[in-house]
């Protein structure tokens, strides 16, 4: 184990050499879960929680896509994060899940991938088939400008290194498929690529990931995730959404609450160590995600290494049931309820207002083309658009006005809310952030004595609807609420 360490130090200290990194830079401090409120993180000094509408993950493999007007539309929208994957998994164009448009299915022959192409043809993708024993310099330059480009604009990167494959149109153009590498990598089932089973392809995926965490040692806005969606293509029925519907569709998606096997789980923690022992020489090291599962469970073991909690398509329940655990706790993706921005905006703030710590909405008006996020044409299940990373950025300034390292869940502040459900964030009695979903004239609140000042926010335009001021006796106050549709927000503050 020393002897293994020692070895990732150096390659780590090679990669920062060559990159131009300075060796002072090791001992920058990465992200990392805010050590007096673990819920939000510590990013360049400041508690932050982070919130995104972004790209489909293909920005750096994908060369076509101009990530640079990208990252210059999320900072201007009031965005600080955003989710790439790795290399190892890409899509079919115009297939994968009905997206038309979409940047993690390059064109044919585009594939930019961590592996250089062999003088050998045959990758199913177009063009010839992979060396998975050579690294692609020209991959690891344009990674590497991305996450600098990143860093320049205050955005966090989240890197998935491994993803679900979902079928076998997907398995086809992974280049550990061993029709499209010239490594001799065995025929195996696909639903076994991420298990310790997996015939050779361990070794191979191994210096994957070392590679990429050599790749990422300079840098303070990297988090790593281990795997996208594993519970799809190995998945254990966790729970239903909805009991009463009869089976078998009970038990099927979109009603089933899945998660990953325990081959998945074994596979995972040892991709886990991978990373943990690549950095254990590093003074300072990256946060690592778990992709836990869609919709949400109360979730019962983790994995050592993992420090934030990530769902898909999650309910604020998730949030809400998980918050002891003392991690982020992240909704990471969302975007198959059509183009409606509604849907997404009232998602990211009963999320965030339950205790989430961090936002990522799929965002298909970014594309080849249209970098600047102006495809608002229907393009695959979901949607995203310049109104709604707007109204994300309002609701990113909004948790930012707030103490977030004295905030908390608070289900005992708000005592009546009308036909709305009141999602509640608090300090204790000095600050509230509130967020009513559905249709309330008034609320009750139970509050202590003192001066108050009480500022509705319209979620949809982002200007404030009233202000108030008031003095209190303590015990319960209705306030009215400011006529508003679909969603307004309370910052109430104590002197």
């Amino acid at each position: 184990m020393q002897f293994r360490n020692a070895i990732s130090a150096v390659i780590l200290f090679a990669a920062m050499v060559s990159s131009g990194k300075a060796v002072a830079q090791l001992a920058v401090q990465p992200i990392r879960l805010h050590p007096k409120n673990p819920h939000y993180f510590l990013f360049r000094g400041k508690a932050v929680a982070l919130v995104t509408s972004g790209e489909h993950y293909g920005a750096v493999l994908n060369p076509d896509f101009d990530y640079r007007k990208y990252l210059d539309t999320l900072e201007k929208d009031g965005h600080n994060y955003t989710r790439i994957f790795g290399g190892s998994y890409v899509e079919v164009p115009e297939k994968s899940f009905g997206i038309k448009r979409n940047d993690l299915a390059p064109a044919q022959g585009r594939f930019l991938a961590p592996w250089v192409r062999s003088s050998q043809d045959g990758y199913a993708g177009g063009g010839n088939k992979f060396d998975l024993s050579r690294w692609n310099l020209a991959y690891f330059d344009r990674l590497h400008d991305f996450l600098e480009e990143a860093s320049k604009h205050g955005i966090v990167v989240e890197i998935s290194l491994f993803s679900s494959q979902y079928g076998e149109e997907q398995w086809k153009l992974s280049p550990f498929h061993p029709g499209n590498n010239v490594n001799q990598t065995r025929e195996i089932d696909w639903k076994r690529t991420h298990t310790l089973d997996n015939g050779n392809i361990l070794e191979w995926q191994e210096n994957y990931t070392r590679k990429l965490v050599a790749a990422a040692a300079g840098f303070d806005n990297v988090i790593f995730e281990i795997q996208n969606e594993p519970w799809s293509d190995r998945p254990v029925l966790a729970g239903v959404q909805n009991p009463y519907l009869f089976p078998p569709s009970r038990d099927r998606f979109p009603n089933a609450i899945e998660i990953a096997d325990p081959d998945s789980i074994a596979w995972q923690k040892r991709v886990a160590q991978w990373i943990s022992t690549a950095e254990a020489a590093l003074p300072s090291r990256h946060l690592i995600a778990q992709n836990i599962c869609n919709f949400g469970v109360p979730v019962r073991e983790t994995i050592a290494e993992a420090s934030i909690l990530n769902f898909h398509y999650a309910f604020p329940g998730a949030a809400l049931w998980n918050y002891g655990l003392d991690k982020a706790i992240s909704y990471d993706e969302t975007g198959f309820l059509g183009t409606n921005d509604e849907a997404y905006r009232r998602q990211a703030w009963n999320f965030m207002l339950s205790g989430g710590s961090a936002f990522d909405g799929l965002d298909y008006s970014f594309n080849v083309g249209r970098e600047d996020g102006s495809d608002t044409e229907p393009n695959g299940p979901g949607g995203g658009s310049p109104a709604l990373r707007k109204q994300l950025g309002t609701l990113s300034a909004f948790l930012q006005k707030f103490p977030l390292l004295e905030m908390k869940p608070d289900a005992e502040a708000v005592k009546y809310s009308g036909a709305a459900f009141a999602r509640v964030l608090s300090s204790g009695t000095k600050s509230y952030a509130v967020y009513l979903d559905g249709d309330a004239d008034k609320i009750v609140m139970n509050l202590a004595a003192g001066e108050y000042s009480a500022e509705w926010l319209n979620v949809v335009g982002g200007e404030v609807a009233s202000l108030e001021k008031f003095v209190h006796k303590g015990g319960e106050k209705t306030l009215v609420v400011p006529k508003y549709e679909s969603g307004i927000a309370l910052q109430l503050l104590r002197k």
